[in-house]
């Protein structure tokens, strides 16, 4: 009798374990699995990045959508919320204005839930520098309703700055949207002192084409000035360094700001029209 309620014991315990250890439907990831796929979603956010910083949008859509699924199988929050700040600035080049804020929001809200606030922070620069964007096609010229928007946009930037000091090239970045804002409302030294501020941390940090957009940035604000030879002598700078970068997608689109000034100039022997912040890539 011993014996049989001893064997009747061990069948519970043994039934019991199958029980708990059945209750998983697989097997849990090993470490190394799970590192693996953090570093293949890492590549491929990379990947989609540099392919939209050459203009190819859509090709650079279908690259993200690859890194976000592997960005879920890693469940690792900094990759979800850079992979949805990318998809942002990408959706914006693309056109598509509402999705691009949505993602932007989404990935702020995750920052801030996942304690990452430099990247909630970096997602809402994004974010200001896409409105300001809008704000001047919507009022080229300017005016007192688009100088409100700007300073309050300006107002959004400094508080974002102040949470990403630490972080250089996120400041940088949100140093120029602020030399955007100040170009909006048309303070003209300010503007270029911004931009130059984040041009000196782009080129400590060697960041090629991010200094050549700087450059661009300044010569769009020499160019709404009326500064036009300055303006001119800014866009050589922005060439020469997306030459050293290797970025052709900026070459073209300083190549094209230049070739616009002196066909107006010998058409019209008028003023060249400003110099406009060119369409690209701006997930900086």
């Amino acid at each position: 009798m011993k014996n049989s309620r001893s064997a009747k014991g061990y069948i519970f315990f043994a039934l019991v374990f199958l029980a708990i250890f059945s209750g998983c439907s697989s097997a849990p990831r090993r470490p190394n699995e799970i590192f693996v796929t953090r570093n293949t979603a890492a590549n491929q956010l990379n990947l989609a990045n540099y392919t939209a910083a050459q203009g190819r949008f859509e090709d650079a859509l279908v690259i993200l959508e690859d890194a976000w699924r592997l960005a879920l199988a890693a469940d690792y929050p900094p990759l979800r919320v850079n992979s949805s700040i990318s998809r942002g600035s990408i959706l914006f080049s693309l056109g598509s204005y509402a999705q691009a804020f949505e993602a932007w929001e989404r990935a702020s809200a995750e920052g801030d839930a996942s304690g990452l606030p430099l990247l909630a922070a970096h997602a809402r620069i994004h974010a200001i520098r896409a409105n300001l964007v809008l704000l001047s096609n919507a009022y080229p010229e300017g005016g007192q309703a688009a100088d409100a928007q700007a300073e309050e946009l300006r107002i959004q930037i400094l508080r974002e700055i102040a949470v990403v000091r630490t972080e250089a090239i996120f400041t940088a970045s949100g140093l120029i949207a602020q030399s955007m804002a100040e170009k909006q409302m048309r303070l003209w030294a300010e503007a270029e002192s911004t931009a130059r501020r984040a041009l000196r941390i782009y080129e400590r940090n060697r960041r090629l084409e991010d200094a050549a957009y700087a450059w661009f940035i300044i010569a769009s604000i020499r160019s709404l000035s009326g500064d036009y030879e300055a303006a001119l002598a800014a866009l050589r700078t922005a060439i020469a360094f997306d030459r050293r970068a290797e970025n052709g997608f900026g070459l073209a689109s300083s190549w094209h700001a230049m070739e616009t000034y002196t066909a107006t100039q010998a058409a019209a022997r008028n003023p060249a029209p400003p110099i406009c912040v060119r369409q690209r890539f701006i997930g900086l």
